[in-house]
């Protein structure tokens, strides 16, 4: 028996003409109507004007999925949107919604000859759809639509063609008035190739952009000129050379992880999350770059050792940039330290956690911010180091940085309580500012009076109750040596309960006073910019996360607590407790015996009786004295190696390079938001800013590099006219910095569509 063979597919269309609706169906469209044709057969057939059905068959497409909307949006000739929505208002009202009669009153049609007559000539003078419909008075769609559905009349005489030209004045720089939606990205697939083979030594290419309309997450392009202040990418290109063969360039790379960062994807991992085209385009490229290309260039900086470097020469170049600006911001630096908490399987040495209160796995960093709590660097720190020795280490690089001999005021919290501390870095040209740390008696409440101080904001800031005096602060407790410091006292509420009590700040700056009372007291309470830096960041920038869980071994030699010693101490302080309480036994007993019956006789006490009672007191003291023998012989600190054999250390380098962009990205969106606050006129931006610029960052836009020299970014309108007109402010002082893209000398332009 033979074998029947297979019949051929059908044509998608059986008729020449038809355009196709993706890849099954296909569309004729003639003077006396319109078929569709599904797999070669004939599905749908509609009249010569009949609207309503060639709209329903459109939607019925649509919702059986024959292909996506813009494919049958480009064969019907229509917009993606007219089409969704010609299917939600079936949904909604059925049929009768898809009627081509407007409702309303009927009036007659803008289009008269007369008028298409007018936008022609008017475009062949031309014009814009935009300055044709206000000329004429008509919007851009019917413009558009005169043009295209109309054909051109005949050639207007030249009495007419000189009316017209009298009526307007000829653009002297054609714009182009229509962006195409999402077109393809440009081609790069030449570089790509150069790349892959090494034919030339590329170090990444240069952004090229693309025309186009309603671009995802535009609103990224508005934190270019705050980034360009963290000096980030003017830096890394100096510290990272020799870079070769890449297709993403440092300044890619940077801006790829900073407004990442931005919209919430802090993690390399969250790439993955983001269309790398959508994403390609804000880049310049043709896709954004993946997960694993993003990990093995970070691997490869890293692995150059400069990323110290780096972060120094950030540090510097943002000192050098404040020295001819407020010397009052600058001048003022918070130190603190945090703690990283590790929840892995690796032998990680403790630290305590002020967050967690306990002491657990962890890594311990040193953060160095500004006045306004805008994080400058950071430096990982010894494990179980005190903030008092990492002051003392990070005064000379602090000097390198700032560059001259202007003294400089330093605040941290009581961790760093040391007046020898305090003296050390008086004599190295800095101030210190910290809270009192221990008893101290209180100022009399006669001398307290109310202080206010103006903060950057104009906001005025009023204390009370408030008290200057000079204290002496013992410095050496054996020669009695002292120091002079000045004192700024409040009175302040009980946190529990009722009543008040007194705090008091402490600072070496000199008794001229350049720093007024109420100023002290605003830079000291400033202090919490930086805990909420680390809150903020630790919440939306994955500041702990653990980037590498690449470990190496730790230090066997380096001194450590001893574990044993702690043992020891809880055995003496039992067996100290034990022998307390036995001593309260004894005297009671002891008490009972030597007090004789009310009418009785003399009492007698042997030393037999007495050493009975005393036996077990003086054999819980022996305890004591063996326990604290054995205290005392045991070091205070042993090689790590003896209290936690194969320790291990989590990579750091990985980790501080990842806070480098991390802190790039925190200090672009504190920059755009002290620009809401201060440049704009939005009510509710003391509240409202960081919200506010969150939602910028994800909104929508046009890109058009059309106009030589300049790349014109126009936002979708924000969801309330107070944002839009707040965000119409902000676009109008970020261009005035003429920022440049950076690796191109194409100058940003922005501004914000008009709401409908």
């Amino acid at each position: 028996m033979a074998l029947m063979s297979a019949q051929p597919a059908l044509p998608i269309s059986p008729l020449p003409g038809a355009r196709p609706i993706g890849n099954v169906a296909s569309l004729l469209e003639t003077k006396d109507g319109g078929q569709v044709f599904l797999l070669g057969d004939l599905q749908f057939v509609w009249d010569a004007g009949d609207d309503e059905m060639r709209r329903l068959v459109a939607v019925q497409l649509f919702k059986r999925k024959v292909a996506t909307a813009e494919q049958i949006a480009t064969a019907f000739d229509i917009a993606a949107p007219t089409l969704w929505r010609w299917t939600r208002s079936m949904t909604q009202d059925g049929i009768k919604a898809l009627a081509s009669e407007k409702r309303g009153p009927k009036k007659p049609s803008k289009l008269t000859d007369e008028v298409i007559t007018t936008i022609h000539a008017l475009r062949a003078q031309g014009l814009t759809l935009v300055q044709i419909g206000e000329r004429v008075g008509v919007s851009n769609n019917t413009a558009n639509r005169a043009l295209k559905q109309y054909p051109a009349p005949t050639p207007p005489s030249t009495a007419t063609v000189a009316v017209v030209a009298q009526s307007i004045e000829p653009a002297p720089v054609p714009v182009q008035e229509e962006l195409p939606l999402l077109p393809p990205a440009v081609d790069r697939t030449i570089e790509r190739l150069t790349v892959s083979v090494n034919q030339h030594e590329l170090a990444g290419v240069a952004p090229i952009f693309a025309p186009a309309a309603r671009v995802p997450l535009a609103g990224m392009f508005l934190a270019l000129p705050a980034l360009e202040t963290t000096m980030v990418l003017k830096c890394a290109p100096k510290i990272f050379t020799d870079l070769s063969r890449r297709f993403y360039g440092l300044n890619t790379l940077f801006l790829e992880g900073v407004l990442r960062t931005l919209v919430g994807e802090p993690r390399t991992e969250g790439a993955t999350r983001l269309d790398p085209t959508a994403f390609g385009r804000i880049l310049g490229m043709d896709r954004a770059p993946e997960v694993k290309t993003i990990r093995r260039q970070y691997r490869a900086l890293v692995d150059t050792g400069k990323v110290p470097e780096l972060m120094s020469s950030i540090a510097f170049e943002r000192f050098e940039a404040q020295k001819n600006g407020d010397d009052s911001l600058i001048a003022v630096l918070y130190v603190d330290g945090h703690t990283r908490a590790y929840e892995g399987k690796k032998k990680i040495t403790k630290q305590h956690s002020t967050r967690l209160k306990m002491a657990a796995p962890a890594t311990e960093e040193t953060w160095v911010s500004a006045a306004n709590g805008d994080p400058l660097f950071m430096v990982m720190a010894d494990p179980s180091a005190s903030l008092v020795s990492e002051l003392k280490k990070l005064v000379p690089a602090l000097r390198a940085m700032i560059g001259d001999d202007r003294r400089m005021l330093v605040g941290f919290d009581r961790g760093g309580w040391s007046p020898t501390l305090f003296s050390h870095m008086h004599a190295a040209g800095f101030d210190v500012l910290t809270w009192r740390k221990g008893a101290t008696a209180d100022i009399a409440e006669t001398v307290f009076s109310a202080v206010t101080h103006v903060d950057e904001y104009g906001t005025t800031n009023t204390w009370a109750l408030v008290a200057e005096t000079e204290v002496e602060v013992l410095l050496n407790a054996k020669t009695g040596e002292t120091m002079r410091m000045r004192q700024v006292s409040q009175i302040v509420p009980l946190t529990k309960g009722e009543g008040t009590r007194q705090i008091h700040i402490l600072t070496t700056m000199d008794t001229q006073k350049t720093m007024d009372t109420a100023e002290v007291i605003y830079r000291m309470a400033a202090r919490w910019r930086q805990e909420n830096y680390f809150r903020f960041g630790r919440e939306r920038f994955a500041l702990d996360s653990h980037d590498s869980y690449a470990s190496t071994d730790d230090d066997e030699t380096r001194k450590v607590p001893n574990p044993a010693k702690n043992k020891a101490k809880l055995v003496m302080q039992n067996a100290r407790a034990q022998r307390d309480a036995i001593a309260n036994t004894v005297n009671c007993a002891m008490l009972a015996i030597s007090t004789p019956e009310p009418g009785g006789e003399g009492i007698m006490i042997t030393n037999q009786m007495h050493n009975d009672i005393h036996a077990p007191l003086v054999a819980a003291q022996a305890k004591v004295i063996k326990a604290e023998d054995a205290y005392q012989q045991l070091e205070a600190r042993v090689p790590l190696g003896e209290a936690l054999p194969e320790a291990q250390v989590l990579d750091t380098e990985m980790k501080r390079f990842t806070h480098i962009i991390r802190m790039a990205a925190f200090n672009t969106a504190v920059t755009l938001t002290r620009e809401v606050r201060t440049n704009t006129g939005y009510k509710r931006a003391k509240r409202e800013a960081h919200n506010l610029v969150r939602q910028i960052f994800t909104q929508s836009g046009d890109i058009d590099p059309t106009v030589p020299g300049y790349l014109d970014i126009t936002l979708d309108p924000m969801p309330t006219k107070a944002k839009t007109a707040a965000v119409k402010e902000l676009c109008q002082s970020l261009t005035e910095t003429q920022t440049r893209y950076p690796g191109t000398d194409l100058i940003l332009r922005y501004a914000v569509k008009d709401r409908l």
